[in-house]
């Protein structure tokens, strides 16, 4: 699995296959200074207008590109165990990451890197994707997704239902 980003974290340089030439580089872009970035606040939704809400979205999506969310419901030790799910597994065994990682688009669940097109890329970006379907129906979905790590479908599936 030497093609996934995450088996390289132990590297003391980067491959010229990852750096984008200078004209083509992101950053160009003279952008505001601000104090603080947008927050949306969720704490209170059922009194407030839910087209208001989506519409500072929209705002904080179009003026900054991002936003942060407060008050959403997920608990904060229930992020931490997704997160620490999601780093066990791009730490676990090739062979293991070998059985979920595609190149086929139309893969439902699928370990990936960089781009669709890896292959043929001049440049690739710096990331691995691990992606699979949670909705519309999350029971039929959860049996899609990796089987390791073993807790992966009981965290996952419970942040799922708690996003």
């Amino acid at each position: 699995m030497d093609i996934l980003v995450s088996s390289r974290c132990n590297l003391q340089s980067l491959s010229e296959k990852y750096i984008f030439p200078e004209e083509i580089r992101p950053g160009k872009l003279a952008i505001a200074l601000c104090e603080s970035i947008p927050v949306i606040d969720l704490g209170d939704i059922a009194s407030q207008n839910r087209a208001n809400i989506a519409q500072e979205i929209f705002k904080a999506s179009q003026e900054f590109g991002f936003f942060q969310v407060i008050n959403h419901g997920v608990s904060k030790a229930l992020m931490n165990d997704t997160m620490t799910v999601f780093n066990e597994v791009f730490e676990m065994p090739a062979e293991d990451l070998a059985g979920i990682y595609s190149e086929d688009p139309d893969r439902s669940c699928r370990l990936f890197t960089s781009s669709n097109s890896y292959a043929n890329e001049d440049v690739h970006n710096w990331r691995d994707f691990l992606r699979h379907p949670c909705h519309p129906d999350l029971d039929a979905c959860i049996q899609q997704w990796p089987e390791k790590p073993t807790r992966y479908r009981q965290v996952v599936g419970n942040y799922s239902t708690e996003v």
